[in-house]
């Protein structure tokens, strides 16, 4: 038998808002897990990132929300995982007023104080950002009832086991209300959940589902309010036949459809709100052909025989792995081969390799068609369609058009051209903006953070104390306050941590990175705080009032004649 969301116990609030987010019914994870934490029970989960894990520990809490305070914290190994369960937490609990606030690396710490000072519900937090405002007074834990750390494998890998065992201990072990969630369960999971968890109900699922082979995958980067424009061109030059477009909201989906029905797209809508008779005489539209373009909520995702898709478009990407599955599966069928493209932002990659890591397979980045591509397959499309039409026989009533035509003075090229521009005219109406270069901010993997950990060990010397590089001050460069800086996050109060991507392989070193920055930029080399310098990248520190001067500066400009990019290091992968 099929549960829903109202089965789980939750209230009619929570259940009307998952709904208006297109979820029909609970995953696996959120079936299990959501009865005993509504009872109160710490639960121990074990399951894949696009499981559903953030409805399945959100929705319970936002179910005891009080009107005023700390009530949660929900601890993530990376600033992205952060911002994104954030932004979750927010959505669930819209409806119920919930303040939400995410910390982490490479933010000023001003800004957090404040939002703390003002007041919160819940807390997403990196575990360093995380202890660092709680040893400075503006964090106070003595309070919170629900504590989750989520991925919690991936925050030991990154070796924050101590500043999570910190963490805990400055909550009220007797009241509080403990979730873990890991992919996997090694012993040293095991042991903090022994140390810190009551009782704890176990769940384990298992991600059986992934993508079939013939499907090709793959994902552009693009800013937000570029994302239509974009859409349009991939519109343009893909070899479509029946096409599936997938927007996350009911009124997203209106809105893209009704955008591109305006220039000139063929298409039509399904979403939740319609009547099971109207998405009955669409689907057969589109199974019969008539129709070849449908923007579509995940209503159409599961439980719908639709053959013969050639893409499937998302729009927008899916909150969930499984989500992707169930969306990508309505293309790649029988034995078919057939196209899967993603749409996401810079802030979504994260989000995206979560779902690769659900998958097990890894999407192709591709470039957007150009405008020059999309006017070169234009201009072939329309070839062949008069081609086509030149070797079928005209009617005796065209020729005797031509005929009279001619007879009034006009010659048949000067015909043949104004029909050609008469049949181009729809052209108009499909607009070929500008779409600029998305804003990415480099993108590390576990191996370089691990291979980058390794170094900076054999860096130390003999006495256990790492080497220091000196600024002509006799400050240190690779430390601050006693804190090593091994990622994107100052510790010093108004400074705020850079990244370039050249490092010790390109020849840098300290006195570079200060005569470069202060040169081009024209601030006080004194002022330049901590440089820690890596093999092929350097983080280093500006006063928060130059960081403009400096991103101008060297955006993209040289040091020691190397071509480099200088962005700020809060979107790197690194820990808080």
């Amino acid at each position: 038998m099929t549960v829903s969301f109202a089965d789980l116990g939750l209230l009619p609030v929570l259940v009307d808002t998952v709904t208006e987010l297109g979820y029909v019914e609970p995953t696996p994870i959120q079936s299990d897990a959501i009865p005993p934490l509504l009872a109160g029970r710490d639960v121990m989960g074990q399951a894949q990132t696009g499981t559903g894990k953030t409805a399945a520990f959100t929705l319970p809490m936002l179910q005891h929300l009080e009107s005023e305070g700390l009530q949660t914290l929900i601890l993530a190994p990376t600033r992205e995982l952060a911002i994104q369960t954030a932004e979750a937490v927010y959505r669930y609990g819209n409806q119920l007023g919930v303040r939400v606030l995410p910390v982490y690396g490479g933010a000023p710490y001003s800004r957090q104080k404040r939002r703390l000072e003002r007041g919160v519900h819940v807390v997403v937090g990196t575990p360093g950002r995380t202890l660092d405002l709680v040893k400075q007074g503006a964090l106070d834990l003595s309070d919170v009832r629900y504590v989750v750390l989520d991925e919690a494998d991936e925050m030991l890998k990154m070796g924050f086991i101590d500043d999570v065992e910190a963490i805990l201990a400055a909550t009220d072990a007797d009241s509080r209300q403990t979730t873990l969630f890991s992919a996997t369960l090694p012993d040293s999971i095991r042991r903090l959940a022994n140390t810190y968890m009551h009782d704890p109900v176990h769940i384990a699922i298992e991600a059986n589902e992934i993508t079939v082979e013939n499907i090709n995958q793959r994902y552009y980067v693009v800013e937000e309010r570029d994302k239509v424009a974009a859409i349009s061109r991939l519109l343009e030059v893909e070899n479509l036949h029946n096409t599936l477009i997938f927007a996350r909201t009911k009124v997203g989906a209106r809105e893209l459809a009704e955008t591109l029905l305006a220039r000139g797209y063929p298409v039509d809508t399904i979403h939740g709100d319609l009547p099971q008779t109207e998405r009955e005489r669409i689907l057969g539209r589109f199974r019969r052909g008539t129709l070849t373009m449908l923007v579509a909520t995940d209503v159409v995702a599961r439980g719908v025989d639709i053959p013969d898709v050639s893409h499937v478009i998302n729009f927008d990407i899916p909150q969930l792995g499984i989500e992707y599955v169930h969306r990508i599966g309505r293309t790649g069928r029988a034995g078919r081969g057939g196209d899967a493209i993603t749409l996401i932002t810079p802030r979504q990659r994260h989000h995206l390799r979560q779902i690769e890591d659900y998958t097990r397979k890894r999407m192709t980045k591709c470039k957007l068609p150009t405008r020059e591509d999309v006017l070169a397959r234009r201009e072939q499309d329309f070839r062949d369609i008069i081609t086509a039409q030149i070797n079928e026989d005209a009617s005796d009533a065209e020729y005797k058009l031509l005929g009279d035509l001619m007879d009034l003075g006009y010659r048949a090229e000067w015909v043949a051209a104004a029909a050609i521009k008469l049949l181009r005219a729809n052209e108009e109406q499909r607009p070929l903006e500008d779409i600029r270069d998305p804003y990415e901010r480099p993108e590390r993997d576990d191996r370089t953070n691990r291979r980058d950990r390794k170094d900076n060990r054999k860096s130390k010397s003999r006495n256990g104390h790492e080497y220091d590089e000196k600024s002509r001050n006799g400050k240190s460069r690779n430390s601050s306050n006693g804190k090593s800086h091994k990622g994107g996050n100052s510790h010093e109060d108004g400074m705020v941590r850079l990244y370039m991507d050249i490092g010790r392989g390109e020849g840098i070193k300290p006195g570079d990175v200060v005569y470069g920055v202060a040169s081009q930029s024209g601030i006080p080399g004194k002022v330049i705080g901590a440089i820690h310098i890596q093999q092929h990248e350097t983080y280093f520190d500006v006063p928060e009032n130059h960081v403009d001067s400096v991103l101008r500066a060297l955006g993209r400009g040289k040091i020691k004649g190397r071509s480099m990019t200088v962005v700020p290091a809060e979107g790197v992968f690194e820990p808080a």
